[in-house]
């Protein structure tokens, strides 16, 4: 990558996010209202890191995050597309409307599949850039 602050940006959020994740309590709602902050800065840098592989590659024009998981999926970057798209949603739904059930759920879903996604992609990414 040209510039490695995206990804370096993105593998602190992750960790930041793990630590969250260590001291979580369900009952804290303030905990909670952290997890879900983090996560979706981790998520945020996670596209925008895949995006600018892309643009190294020379692969230009993946504007949203939904077009960049795609070709994630494509090009084998993560290997379930459709959990992504839903952390997109999760994601999206932390940001507009907060619910406490939402909430609950969406950092059950962090803690139990969408951590490992993140970890697996953050691998995924610095194995293709040592390939290169």
């Amino acid at each position: 990558m040209k510039n490695n602050n995206k990804l370096e940006n993105f593998i602190k959020a992750l960790d930041r996010l793990k630590e969250g994740l260590l001291q979580y309590d369900e009952e804290d709602e303030l905990q909670r209202d952290g997890i879900i902050q983090r996560y979706e800065f981790t998520f945020e840098l996670a596209w925008k890191t895949l995006k600018e592989v892309f643009e190294d590659e020379g692969l230009v024009g993946l504007n949203s995050p939904k077009t960049v998981l795609r070709e994630a999926y494509s090009s084998g970057l993560i290997d379930d597309e459709k959990i992504w798209l839903d952390m997109l949603v999760d994601r999206n739904a932390t940001s507009h409307i907060y619910s406490q059930s939402n909430a609950i759920e969406i950092c059950k879903r962090i803690n139990e599949i969408y951590i490992d996604k993140l970890e697996e992609l953050k691998d995924k990414i610095l194995e293709r850039l040592n390939q290169i």
